[in-house]
């Protein structure tokens, strides 16, 4: 059995979705030759916390880890937030818009926090895993990112230590779509990209999550790029037999920030209830996770905040029950350059629930022709308002005479076990 060390922020309890992907990848590792050994803080400061998700780290895992520190204390206090108000990523501002203090931080985390807030973990982390690793052998080691700060602690052992490492990007870095909102100076995003490259110019594989980030990356320098997409694990679609919501519910699981903040179709809705009394009376909007305010705002102008049914987060073995019950499910892709290679993890939880997929987003891109090959669900542009009503009603005409589903072809590739042994093949290869 060979050993990978694996470095990650985000871990359970972590909940949310950055820590689904290298949690799956450990649960079946062993299946296919390798011991995973995890390397994450011992005091972090999670956005959300879900302890079921330990249930699915395999026994005997070894963990370690050092405290980090991260000026989250400081951000609070100059922004007025209580010490127990959580700092979400993506700049999610979930109370009202944000004012210049508001402003202010967002320049110092583009400016001075380089990559991200959690830079002061790097030495500590270095010095450490170079001791752990002079005692401990292990045949290749794993960063995954963001947070990148993860990226530049490997990147420092490998410059003090010969080891096969490959880097993973779960969300690209100076492409992510909100890079450009961090007020981000010439002098700091020369630097960001200077780091960016040396990441991936010095690892020996690349992963990403779809085809448009391997094209990108490969443009800036990196090689031995793989795509291994995010996935499902069937595990979490098992259970009783659900009952399905007696209303037209379209329901949508995770965050919805600012630049994920369909407006079309709330416009859409809006309209259709108009013109449809009964669909007005059948529409339920089910938003489960954080929320930003400008959607609630848009809700409120569009006469649909009384067809919002808003849950707070639901733990992870309760979601696949969610989706499945719903009657169709929103993933809505930020509108961003980067929108075309942007594969979000809960979609393939979307596939696995079986449920119909409304999707807003580029008609060209990855989610598009996955979507197209699952024959999964439809796509409509940021624009298309004609489009998404077309959609919306065609799917309630097939609830109202109880025909609405669907039965996704070809995702047993997306499996998560079946995307741990693409893993293990890359990291054999290195």
């Amino acid at each position: 059995m060979k050993k990978v060390l694996i470095i990650t922020y985000y871990w359970p309890p972590s909940g949310g979705a950055g820590v689904q992907r290298w949690l799956k990848f450990v649960k079946y590792l062993r299946q296919f030759g390798w011991e995973p050994i995890i390397y994450t803080p011992s005091n972090p400061d999670y956005p959300q916390i879900d302890n079921t998700l330990t249930e699915d780290i395999p026994s005997g895992t070894e963990q370690i880890g050092i405290p980090i520190w991260e000026p989250y204390q400081f951000y609070k206090k100059f922004t007025g937030k209580k010490k127990s108000d959580k700092v979400h990523a993506g700049l999610l501002s979930e109370g009202k818009s944000s004012g210049w203090v508001e402003q202010i931080s967002v320049w110092i985390r583009g400016n001075l926090f380089i990559p991200d807030a959690r830079k002061f973990w790097i030495r500590p982390s270095v010095k450490f895993l170079r001791n752990y690793l002079s005692e401990n052998k292990v045949d290749a080691i794993v960063s995954t990112g963001p947070p990148h700060s993860m990226h530049l602690i490997a990147l420092g052992v490998k410059k003090k230590i010969k080891i096969p490492w490959m880097a993973d990007f779960r969300d690209p870095w100076t492409d992510i779509d909100f890079y450009k909102d961090l007020k981000i100076s010439a002098f700091a995003d020369r630097k960001h990209k200077a780091l960016e490259y040396e990441v991936i110019s010095r690892c020996d594989a690349m992963v990403v999550v779809s085809r448009d980030m391997q094209e990108n990356y490969l443009k800036m320098g990196g090689n031995n790029i793989h795509v291994i997409t995010n996935g499902f694990d069937p595990d979490d679609m098992i259970g009783q037999q659900v009952v399905r919501d007696t209303k037209f519910s379209i329901a949508h699981v995770g965050s919805l920030p600012p630049n994920r903040n369909p407006k079309i179709l709330w416009e859409a809705l809006s309209e259709l209830c108009g013109n449809q009394p009964d669909f007005k009376k059948d529409l339920e909007i089910k938003l489960a996770g954080n929320v930003d305010q400008s959607v609630i705002e848009d809700l409120i102008r569009y006469d649909l905040i009384g067809q919002l049914n808003r849950i707070d987060y639901v733990p992870h073995d309760q979601v696949g029950t969610m989706l499945r019950q719903s009657a169709i499910l929103l993933l809505a892709i930020n509108n961003s350059p980067n929108a075309k290679g942007i594969l979000t993890g809960k979609f393939y939880e979307y596939l696995a629930a079986g449920r119909p997929v409304l999707a807003i987003g580029p008609a060209d891109g990855d989610l598009a022709r996955i979507l197209e090959d699952s024959e999964a669900g439809s796509i409509a542009g940021y624009d298309d308002l004609e489009g998404i009503k077309k959609i919306i009603m065609e799917m309630y005409m097939k609830f109202k005479s109880n025909d609405l589903s669907v039965n996704p072809k070809g995702i047993d590739k997306y499996s998560r076990k079946n995307l741990t042994a693409e893993l293990a093949k890359i990291l054999n290869s290195i």
